[in-house]
């Protein structure tokens, strides 16, 4: 589960609310989250006191008069400047983050823990699930996606290789160990093999715009849940079934 370097990659971009003419977005790597602000500029000041349009200092004793600088019309230009860097908070790469809907916290999550953050915030976050065992000999399962609701501010969903999803109300309890809900599709004992285990792992979960539904993805297929339904998915489609014949190469080849 360590690495020893991390790759030069980003794993998630989440996007705020707009606030002001300006774009933020957080953006993580497999171990640092950023907050981004993207902002277009089509007009700039000219007409400085102190110095000339190049930039150069002038000097005091030249300045007879005062000037009033004045904005005006330049070519478009987009810039994007990291405004908060959240780091040294994951000892496993980071999979997931999920901006919540009171637009002022958001969790981070890795293999084995999820953790709060408030966006104001940058040295310290709250572990709200740890599912690392005293022995990592013990180890069954990791953590692979996780989502805040669109809505209600104190629940969020997470994922686990073993092709569950677990609901969490933190106001229940700090630390969300144990679950509220969970979602899992019982398996048909007639379809049992090898591959069942791998390829039930479910690599993303979203919820719906309401928040009633959520869908998940597993190596197979998407399925549809209803929040007040944790027995079995309302929907299922099958995306790749024709590589059910195919999984033994799948294997081999680590696909």
């Amino acid at each position: 589960l360590k690495s020893l370097e991390i790759e030069e990659k980003i794993n998630k971009i989440r996007w705020l609310k707009r606030r002001n003419p300006a774009h933020f977005l957080l953006s993580t790597n497999d171990k640092t989250i950023k907050l981004w602000k993207v902002s277009e500029k089509d007009k700039r000041a000219e007409g400085y006191n102190l110095k000339e349009e190049t930039g150069q200092l002038r000097d005091p004793s030249m300045i007879t008069g005062l000037r009033v600088p004045m904005l005006k019309p330049m070519e478009l230009m987009v810039e994007a400047s990291p405004r908060r860097i959240f780091a040294n908070a994951h000892t496993y790469h980071i999979n997931s983050i999920s901006v919540n809907s009171d637009q002022e916290t958001y969790l981070s999550a890795d293999d084995l823990r999820i953790n709060l953050w408030h966006l104001e915030i940058t040295d310290q976050s709250f572990n709200v699930v740890d599912i690392k065992p005293t022995n990592m000999e013990e180890l069954t399962e990791v953590i692979t996606a996780a989502e805040f609701h669109p809505v209600e501010c104190n629940v969020f969903v997470y994922s686990s290789s073993k092709g569950t999803i677990r609901l969490c109300d933190m106001r229940a309890s700090a630390l969300c160990d144990q679950h509220a809900k969970l979602f899992e599709e019982p398996e048909d004992p007639a379809n049992r093999s090898f591959f069942s285990e791998i390829i039930s792992s479910i690599s993303d979960v979203k919820f719906s715009n309401s928040g009633r539904y959520m869908i998940s993805r597993d190596y197979l297929s998407v399925k549809v849940w209803d929040l007040h339904m944790d027995t079995k998915p309302i929907e299922c489609y099958q995306v790749h079934e024709y590589l059910r014949t195919k999984l033994c190469s799948l294997y081999e080849n680590d696909c």
